[in-house]
């Protein structure tokens, strides 16, 4: 689904950019800052334990002919159990945010299933009507939030198993080369 296009999940945040409204020769600057229950709704959509603060500032700045430009800075810091150990882990999110929405088209008619090669500038999009920035605050958080939270300190740990009355394998052991390099170190020692 196109970015544009992805459904307004955060009813508490109800910023929407009309690009007819806005000024055509100057920049519109936005501040969305979560409340309470936009906090709420974004950790639910993002299946997280808590969202404890949320922040999207920026500009939409017209650019040549019906173009427009987005620069805006999120800021959040997002609480997830470690994928390990469960523990609370919290993650603080500070990224830049560009958008370029072009009139030009973006690409010929694509017959299905055919292969398309991504463009270069992944900012590009089609000129919407709206743009929904708690749609977009939403889509870039569930891009930012990790996906497998570790808890300081926890490792995935090793375990080591073998036949009953035989050595188990460890890394060391199963490197093929490591006996070469034990010799090549012995024979280095000689010289």
């Amino acid at each position: 689904m196109p970015r544009s296009t992805m459904p307004h999940a955060i009813s508490s945040i109800p910023d929407q950019l009309r690009l007819a409204d806005l000024p055509q020769r100057k920049a519109s600057r936005f501040d969305v800052t979560a409340n309470d229950g936009a906090l709420n709704e974004l950790a639910d959509a993002l299946q997280i334990t808590s969202v404890r603060k949320a922040r999207f500032k920026g500009s939409m700045t017209p650019v040549a002919g019906r173009d427009w430009q987005l620069s805006a800075q999120l800021g959040a810091t997002v609480v997830q159990p470690c994928s390990v150990s469960l523990e609370p882990v919290v993650t603080r999110i500070d990224l830049t945010v560009e958008r370029h929405y072009t009139d030009a088209p973006l690409q010929d008619d694509i017959e299905a299933g055919s292969e398309v090669e991504m463009p270069e500038d992944d900012t590009l999009e089609p000129v919407p009507e709206v743009v929904d920035l708690g749609a977009l605050l939403l889509e870039e958080l569930s891009l930012a939030v990790p996906a497998y939270p570790r808890a300081e300190g926890v490792g995935l740990g090793s375990i080591l198993a073998g036949p009953e009355g035989a050595a188990p394998l460890d890394d060391d052991a199963i490197k093929p080369f490591s006996a070469l390099a034990t010799l090549r170190d012995q024979l280095e020692k000689k010289e």
